[in-house]
């Protein structure tokens, strides 16, 4: 029943078929992540740097009815030049797409269950959607959250996006028993910078040590997925400071214009774009390079014999 709603391109099916290791990518961020060309050209430039690792990659979409797993070059390029006209499909709207034939860009919730679907272990994007700042009052929570604690995809990042509230999706985490790993660092990367002040669950300093922890959880039917934060190159990273500032403008022009729900994230990363003058654009695109590499070396090990 489920073969019948995925579509699996014929490299990903036999890699998967031969146990090689895989990697899966969202397609938000083509869609909705910048500007054409800059998304295709971003989004062949990840595939090639986990082909250059030695895995597959995987890009995931909704597409004439179907969940995509692994897009081919025109795929891609349609997802680019569509833009923001692609529906941004989080769980709750997969079903409505598939039935209704909509095509749809996979958020990190959608792009874990297509992922789990088709058998892929580990997944690389830019940084988890998490409990939004003043959620005490919105209840604005992403569904990525509910999804790490119940499928069991390896999601590699550089954290959380910073401008949701750190703390708070910590505690949701933690709640939920979702390992928060830090690559090679005891401190959780805040997405544009490589500093939050909040301190992962455990530091690990190999893709090898990282793919048996995978391993151990998931031999014992510990169900849901782990979070890798894998903190942006140190010559990439944005200034603290001038991250924040950004940020704090964004989120008091989001509430001056009552800007809610699957708007708020795209919205306030293109405010800190504009505020940052690309800057911030440029430390992303480069923060999903860096993870699509890591990726590529946890599936390696992941299926190492």
């Amino acid at each position: 029943m489920i073969s019948k709603h995925l579509d699996i391109l014929p490299e990903v099916k036999y890699a998967l078929n031969n146990n090689l290791p895989v990697v899966a990518l969202e397609s938000t961020i083509i869609s909705h992540g910048m500007p054409y060309p800059q998304n295709k050209e971003t989004a062949l430039q990840v595939e090639k740097i986990v082909r250059n690792q030695g895995a597959i990659p995987a890009t995931i979409a909704i597409i004439n009815g179907k969940l995509k797993v692994g897009l081919t070059t025109n795929e891609i390029d349609y997802l680019a030049k569509s833009g923001t006209n692609i529906v941004k499909a989080s769980r709750r709207d997969i079903p409505y797409l598939l039935s209704q034939k909509i095509d749809g860009a996979t958020t990190v919730a959608s792009t874990m269950i297509a992922a789990n679907l088709a058998g892929i272990k580990v997944f690389a994007t830019g940084g988890i959607g998490g409990v939004h700042r003043g959620a005490s009052e919105s209840f604005d929570i992403s569904a990525d959250l509910q999804e790490l604690s119940n499928t069991n995809v390896a999601v590699v990042c550089a954290g959380i996006k910073a401008i949701l509230d750190l703390e708070l999706t910590l505690e949701y985490l933690e709640t939920f028993g979702v390992p928060v790993l830090g690559y090679k660092t005891e401190e959780l990367p805040a997405f544009y910078s490589r500093k939050s002040g909040f301190n992962v669950n455990y530091k690990l300093d190999t893709p090898q040590e990282i793919a048996q922890l995978l391993k151990s959880k998931w031999d014992l039917n510990i169900k849901g997925g782990v979070i890798i934060a894998n903190p942006i190159p140190k010559d990439k990273e944005l200034d603290f400071e001038i991250m924040n500032d950004a940020i704090s403008i964004a989120l008091q022009e989001e509430k001056t214009l009552g800007i809610k729900g699957k708007n708020s994230t795209p919205f306030l990363l293109q405010k800190v774009k504009e505020l940052t003058d690309g800057l911030s654009l440029d430390a992303n695109i480069e923060l999903v390079y860096n993870n699509a590499k890591l990726a590529a070396l946890i599936a390696k090990a992941y299926y190492s014999k």
